[in-house]
């Protein structure tokens, strides 16, 4: 029989998540990466930076180890004076290298506090309200991980609006093995289906 393992699922499902939006990037010029695919500025580089704030600041701030102890945040992080979203995208000078570079050690301090701490360890989230405050590593992690593969799906719909690039992971596509002309008919298909249901 099995043993239980929960630190170990949890981890295993945030580490696909992250490893899903990363992939995106692949093979994408700088142009590409960021540049805004909705009316509200969604951006793939973007979103790879706001994950990054969201583990350093839950899984971090929120348990009492920092990320940015004892040196200056970079200028996005949430502050009074930080501009809004602005860890919703990339400025021309934050290089890609250096997003996923910060993602990839903010992992690295997320599973540490993941492995240092039990799963009812009690944190204080003080961008919350106050009646919510306090709350177990286990409701952050499975907050972080909903919010990573929430945005991971964002990064799905825009690297295929950009080059129609599809699949959950490198070596795990997840649709159906069809070519493009099926594709074509099934879009079609549901494009009738969706005016039948209209008029």
């Amino acid at each position: 029989m099995m043993e239980p393992n929960p630190k170990a699922d949890l981890l295993r499902y945030l580490q696909e998540a992250r490893d899903a939006l990363v992939w995106k990037l692949d093979g994408l010029s700088e142009y590409d990466i960021r540049r805004p695919l909705t009316p509200t500025g969604t951006n793939l580089l973007g979103l790879v930076k706001h994950v990054a704030s969201v583990e350093l600041g839950y899984l971090g701030d929120a348990f009492g180890r920092p990320f940015f102890d004892g040196e200056e945040p970079p200028s996005w992080w949430y502050t009074e004076e930080s501009e809004t979203n602005s860890d919703m995208w990339a400025t021309a000078d934050e290089s890609r290298e250096h997003i996923v570079g910060l993602y990839r050690q903010a992992w690295e301090h997320s599973d540490s506090t993941i492995a240092t701490l039990s799963l009812d360890a009690v944190g204080h989230v003080p961008w919350w309200p106050e009646e919510r405050r306090e709350v177990t590593l286990h409701h952050i992690v499975v907050r972080v991980i909903s919010d990573t593969q929430r945005h991971a799906g964002h990064a799905d719909i825009l690297r295929e609006f950009i080059d129609g690039s599809v699949g959950y992971l490198q070596d795990k596509g997840n649709l159906p093995p069809e070519d493009e002309a099926w594709w074509e008919e099934y879009r079609s298909r549901l494009e009738r289906v969706a005016r039948e249901a209209d008029s």
